[in-house]
């Protein structure tokens, strides 16, 4: 122990390995999920889409998603991370390579449809992995390492998906991306365990991961959960911010092409600036609160403060559309996108911080779903806002703003983050 009483970081580092796997598995669901966005203009051409059949496509990822979330949150509770996260990744790479065959608008929805249900899984299992894993006080940490893997993964796209389509065609890009999917699982199966049960666990390391106080870990049942405020604190602020992630990962492409006159080929590297600092966003907002609660901030201040740094980060990009220097927007758009992922690195961290542990993939779920359900109003309203008047203002306009009611309902809701009783769940303990 050291002179504040808090336990000192022991020798094995095998908990880091876990991060590792999660990091990696979620580049390879950013890799899959965005290539639709990258691939945009090159479908569009080819099968004369309009933007309300992009849209509509991308309604029905969003509603497979809100179901998926749902479902694989109570998955992870009940049969653990391990087989939960396989069962997941099976699903979506199956669907990823789907894609390769379809020929309709409709196809591409089924396709689309499958890919959710399997991806929705992503989440629910990683923040499962890091709850049993991590203590407290490194969670946001680990959280934001492995959520940097949406941003390499949103790297990886713009750079590998139009190689493989210029060479190959886009059918092909489909077939190849989908071998990720299949390797990871193997490394999974093979390494991941509960840290009780890991052979390359010291009880040094053990005792580490265990050093905060016990909590059941036995389900709790959704008609519990979604009668405390807490649940809806989390679940309101997803709503808010998730429809932003996802109208840049997919309408982002199709902004700097039509803004900028980018192509396929060109628009590469703007994607790969703005991800990159995504990808510090990330790290920063787990490492900040991390480090506002060691210098003795409650868990409380040390997340709020955080989360209102990255609201007032983005609310530049009100202004994108009336940038005309590209780098200089993407600047702007790169800011916004790494303080939403510093934001939600915060936010993922509130079900590990509320709730035992045999509710976390639960309520994680549930927070998944309802904001699965403010992306596919956000898709409907950017295919509506783009056909209709031709500009991206409005979106933006919404980005800018989301975030701070994200904040305001989760304070609302929840204003001293206390963690919820176990034995009465509408009550958080004093």
């Amino acid at each position: 122990m050291n002179e504040a009483g808090m336990q000192a970081p022991p020798a094995g580092r095998y908990r880091w390995v876990v991060v590792a796997l999660l990091f990696a598995a979620t580049a390879i669901n950013y890799v899959d999920r965005q290539m639709i966005g990258v691939l945009k203009p090159t479908l569009s051409a080819e099968m004369s889409w309009t933007e309300t059949d992009f849209a509509n496509i991308v309604f029905w990822f969003q509603a497979a998603y809100a179901i998926g979330y749902l479902g694989f949150g109570r998955v992870v509770d009940v049969i653990g991370a391990r087989f939960g996260y396989a069962i997941a990744v099976i699903v979506w790479t199956i669907a990823h390579m789907a894609h390769g065959g379809v020929h309709s608008v409709t196809q591409f929805a089924m396709a689309r449809f499958g890919l959710g249900v399997g991806e929705s899984g992503n989440f629910p299992a990683g923040i499962k992995a890091v709850t049993e894993w991590f203590p407290q006080k490194e969670r946001a940490f680990a959280i934001g390492l492995f959520n940097a893997g949406a941003n390499i993964g949103a790297i990886i796209t713009p750079l590998l998906v139009p190689w493989l389509t210029v060479a190959y065609g886009w059918r092909v890009a489909f077939y190849a991306t989908g071998i990720f999917g299949i390797v990871w699982l193997i490394a999974w199966l093979t390494f991941y365990r509960r840290p009780d049960q890991h052979p390359k666990v010291t009880q040094e390391e053990l005792a580490y991961i265990q050093q905060d106080p016990a909590d059941p870990v036995e389900p709790i049942g959704w008609g519990r959960l979604i009668t405390v405020r807490e649940t809806w604190a989390y679940a309101i602020g997803k709503f808010c911010i998730d429809p932003i992630w996802w109208f840049f990962l997919f309408w982002l492409p199709g902004y700097l092409g039509t803004r900028y006159g980018l192509d396929l080929i060109s628009f590469g590297p703007p994607l790969v600036a703005i991800y990159l600092l995504s990808d510090g966003g990330s790290i920063f907002g787990g490492w900040m609160s991390g480090r506002l609660m060691k210098a003795g901030k409650s868990v409380n201040a040390a997340r709020k403060l955080t989360m209102l740094l990255c609201a007032c980060a983005v609310l530049p990009i009100f202004f994108a559309q009336s940038i005309d220097n590209l780098w200089l927007a993407v600047l702007v758009i790169g800011i916004a996108t790494a303080a939403h992922q510093a934001f939600s690195a915060n936010l993922y961290t509130l079900p590990s911080d509320l709730f035992p542990r045999g509710a976390v993939g639960s309520v994680v779920g549930i927070g998944g779903t309802v904001g699965a359900i403010g992306g596919m109003v956000m898709a409907k309203y950017a295919g509506y806002i783009l056909d209709g008047i031709g500009s991206y203002t409005p979106l933006f306009a919404v980005a800018g703003s989301a975030y701070f009611v994200a904040l305001g309902a989760v304070h609302l809701l929840s204003p001293r983050l206390a963690r919820v009783s176990i034995s009465q769940t509408d009550r958080p303990e004093p």
